[in-house]
């Protein structure tokens, strides 16, 4: 079977966490939620359902759920000309398509965004195959992303490896029996990511590009030969 690199692209391949949370404050302010920014910045990186869960808790009116993520969506939308990936993440994925692995992005972003977030990244010709929030019923922390990704890829747990930002990816990669290897671009600490069970911590993605060769990353026949 084939080793699997899996991939978050929000906050991890592109610089857009920031950019979430401001739509997430825009769309809560329209319906008169006021949480601090610093709280929404902690969510980036769940599905929709769960930020709302955790930033105005589960005992909320959910009524309004649908049309606050559906301004957010569009909030979002706008700031589309501004997203970059970022430096180096175009060239990781090359690189370890160049050694072997098999490259899925498992993202809990709509397909309309995870289109244009393609167009900026500029790598659909080493990327094999997508996972988004609109293919599964539970999006992370929940497992099920990294499981479809899995799905996708033809590979099994232990033979794969997964690249996030936050402790939603890393908790979503473990609930799914896959390492995750974390990087600092997404706004969140190295002791969180630590905490929340990440192998290895990368101050970016031009770093473990740069780091690769001590990387679990670093050959796919290691996580292929391990799960023998």
């Amino acid at each position: 079977m084939p080793a699997a690199a899996l991939f978050d692209v929000d906050g991890t391949l592109l610089d857009t966490s920031y950019w979430h949370t401001v739509a997430w404050t825009e769309a809560l302010a329209q319906f008169g939620h006021t949480p601090a920014m610093a709280r929404i910045h902690e969510a980036i990186g769940m599905g929709g359902d769960q930020l709302l869960d955790h930033v105005l808790g589960e005992d909320r009116d959910r009524s309004e759920d649908e049309a606050v993520s559906s301004a957010h969506q569009a909030l979002f939308a706008r700031l589309w000309p501004g997203l970059r990936a970022f430096d180096g993440a175009a060239e990781l994925l090359r690189e370890l398509k160049r050694r072997g692995w098999t490259i899925v992005l498992a993202s809990s972003a709509s397909d309309r965004d995870l289109h244009v977030m393609r167009r900026v990244l500029d790598a659909d010709d080493v990327i094999d195959a997508v996972t988004g929030a609109d293919d599964v019923d539970a999006s992370k922390p929940a497992p099920d992303l990294v499981r479809a990704a899995l799905d996708k890829a033809g590979a099994e747990p232990d033979q794969a490896l997964f690249v996030g930002d936050t402790p939603w990816d890393v908790q979503a990669a473990a609930r799914a029996q896959v390492p995750c290897i974390a990087v600092l671009s997404g706004g969140v600490g190295e002791p969180a990511l630590r905490a929340a069970g990440a192998i290895e911590v990368h101050t970016s993605v031009a770093a473990l590009l740069r780091h690769l060769d001590t990387s679990a990353l670093a050959e796919p026949d290691r996580v292929t030969a391990g799960s023998r």
